[in-house]
């Protein structure tokens, strides 16, 4: 299996496309393949729910523009829509039955859904690493129509998986900061993922935004609530603080499990670069969370000398020395890597590791 070198992490694509156009984010119902019986039928599984988007996002594409007169550019899928989470199944395992390989049949897939589709297709799905070869990654993706895959961001804050951070100086070594937090220049923005409740973490978009992140793509699968939830206020946090559009795209339940359908239903949301919600989904399958996203406002709002340019107010050497001061006490990289080689955790690690965390800064006083 090929691995992508480190600038396959993010590709510039030369595409014609107009300064504004409409995203769309697909509330669609994600898949467990958890009581699936192997290898083989996870994979067929998988491959029959690429090929059955086809439709609703072609209708979706054709409805928008007919109504609203935008041309969709962008579509962006559910958190692991194709085989949800892992659920009873062990790290290697799961890696082996459900793991999406860089040059596999999953994303070649995914290659032909943007050629047919002609749309800029952002998802995420749990994903191999020849390097690493006993676990996996969570990885949030844009395909680009022409078949490419032009975005690849490795999740980075996760509770029961592992992360980059967890073998870091060799990630590092393999990928450059390049591949940690990637952006793609596209004709449609600069794109850049966030995956999941990394949507509550600042650090991680800000990251984005210092190396050009214009659109987040930010699949998810959460609880929806007519309540004000705090993924639904960090949305709009990131995408203000970062003069950014946010493209979130919530699950519409997750079918094959023992948990209750609409679990993680609803919400799916476009927010503007000021913080406004543009547009918001309701429960259930649908493509209602759309809006039109306007670049050249967006560019001339960061080039403006403001107050409201709250881009260009930031001062990061202000926090550097505070922030690697504090380094030792939070979760330390390479927790994974014994003698040169990575080792394979079980689930209960990564608690194992949160409660050091926690001693850590009770010790120091933090906590």
């Amino acid at each position: 299996m090929a691995i992508l070198p480190r600038a396959a992490h993010a590709k510039e694509v030369h595409l014609t496309a107009p300064d504004t156009f409409a995203a769309v984010a697909m509330q669609l119902t994600a898949r467990s393949v958890e009581n699936l019986s192997d290898t083989k039928a996870v994979r067929a599984q998988v491959i029959r729910h690429i090929a059955a988007l086809e439709a609703p996002i072609r209708s979706a594409a054709i409805f928008i523009e007919q109504y609203a007169g935008w041309p969709v550019r962008l579509a962006v899928l559910p958190e692991y829509l194709f085989t949800s989470y892992p659920g009873r199944i062990g790290i290697a395992d799961f890696a082996a039955r459900a793991g999406f390989a860089p040059d596999g049949e999953e994303y070649a897939e995914l290659g032909t859904l943007a050629q047919k589709t002609g749309l800029f297709i952002a998802g995420n799905a749990y994903e191999i690493d020849r390097h690493f070869p006993d676990f996996y990654f969570q990885a949030s993706f844009v395909v680009a129509p022409t078949g490419q895959v032009v975005l690849r961001y490795r999740r980075l804050v996760s509770m029961f998986a592992p992360s980059p951070h967890d073998v870091w100086e060799r990630y590092l070594d393999i990928y450059g900061l390049d591949g940690v937090f990637p952006v793609a220049r596209t004709e449609i923005g600069n794109l850049a993922a966030i995956a999941s409740e990394e949507i509550l973490y600042p650090e991680i978009a800000r990251a984005m935004a210092f190396r050009g992140a214009e659109i987040f793509v930010h699949s998810s699968s959460e609880i929806g609530s007519p309540l004000a939830t705090q993924k639904d206020i960090a949305k709009r946090a990131r995408a203000f603080e970062n003069m950014a559009f946010v493209v979130s795209a919530n699950t519409a339940g997750i079918s094959g499990t023992a948990l209750p359908l609409g679990s993680a239903d609803g919400n799916s949301q476009v927010v503007d670069y000021t913080g406004k919600v543009m547009a918001q989904s309701g429960d259930g399958e649908t493509f209602t969370a759309f809006a039109p996203l306007d670049l050249s406002a967006l560019r001339r709002a960061r080039r403006n000398p403001a107050m409201t340019n709250s881009l260009a107010r930031q001062k990061p050497g202000l926090f550097a020395s505070a922030y690697a001061a504090a380094a030792d006490n939070f979760h330390r990289p390479n927790g994974m890597m014994a003698q040169g080689s990575a080792e394979v955790p079980d689930r209960d690690y990564f608690r194992r590791k949160q409660e050091e965390v926690i001693a850590r800064l009770d010790q120091a006083g933090v906590i």
